[in-house]
């Protein structure tokens, strides 16, 4: 995963995975939200972060599974089967 305006990847912080700036909050946290169904809204209000920082680890995270080859139903076989489904 590449830093980005939003996305910060920094050793000191969370042992340099990629978090949301100004957060100490992980990215793969925020997906693994909205991948077991978490609302939005929700998840914007739990982590106090905003809309826009949502929209781009969204964006990056689509970005990196076309890059590996997942297409959409693999993504969503794969979230179906980690709720046990």
């Amino acid at each position: 995963m590449k830093a980005t305006e939003r996305i910060v990847i920094d050793p000191e912080i969370q042992h340099g995975k990629p978090v949301i700036r100004g957060t100490r909050v992980p990215v793969a946290r925020i997906i693994a939200e909205l991948a077991g169904g978490m609302p939005q809204e929700e998840v914007m209000r739990e982590y106090e972060i905003r809309a826009e920082d949502v929209d781009d680890l969204i964006k990056i995270a689509r970005k990196q599974a076309k890059a590996v080859g997942l297409k959409r139903a693999d993504i969503a076989k794969a979230t179906d089967k980690s709720r046990g489904e």
